[in-house]
């Protein structure tokens, strides 16, 4: 019983922490690249698999997901990585890859709709991705 009392309140603690906290452990590398957009559509994911990305995730329409071109991955953007756009609100997690011949491009998840995928276009915007800011500290003491 009290492990499981801990285990409460631990996980209330954390959640209470709010998205400013979480993102006050990171510093945020600033980023100009080619954003595009997509949907869950077989013809813009996979026609085998067209609701589950590179990754493994399973597409839904309302998350805040990107796809990232594979240069970006070596750059730090990896799965789950944060990444804040600077043309949308909130915070997006990277979950899929694209075609290798993309390079410094990001891909929009736009869950189900077309229509508002094709108004977007292709646009240059500034992004920010998250790094842990133990993780830029190289200094040995």
């Amino acid at each position: 019983m009290a492990r499981y009392l801990f285990a409460l309140l631990l996980w209330l603690s954390l959640s209470a922490c709010g998205d400013d906290a979480k993102v006050a452990a990171y510093d945020w590398i600033p980023l100009k690249v080619t954003a595009t957009a997509y949907t869950d559509d077989p013809e813009q994911t996979s026609r085998l698999h067209p609701g589950i990305t590179a990754w493994g995730d399973s597409l839904r329409p309302g998350v805040k997901w990107i796809a990232v071109s594979r240069d970006l991955i070596a750059k730090g953007l990896g799965h789950n990585t944060m990444v804040k756009i600077d043309t949308f609100e909130g915070i997006y997690l990277v979950k899929d890859k694209m075609h290798r011949r993309w390079r410094n491009r990001i891909d929009i998840f736009m869950g189900k709709d077309v229509e508002r995928a094709r108004e977007w276009g292709r646009r240059k915007v500034s992004i920010a991705y998250a790094v842990k800011k133990d993780s830029l500290n190289t200094d040995l003491k």
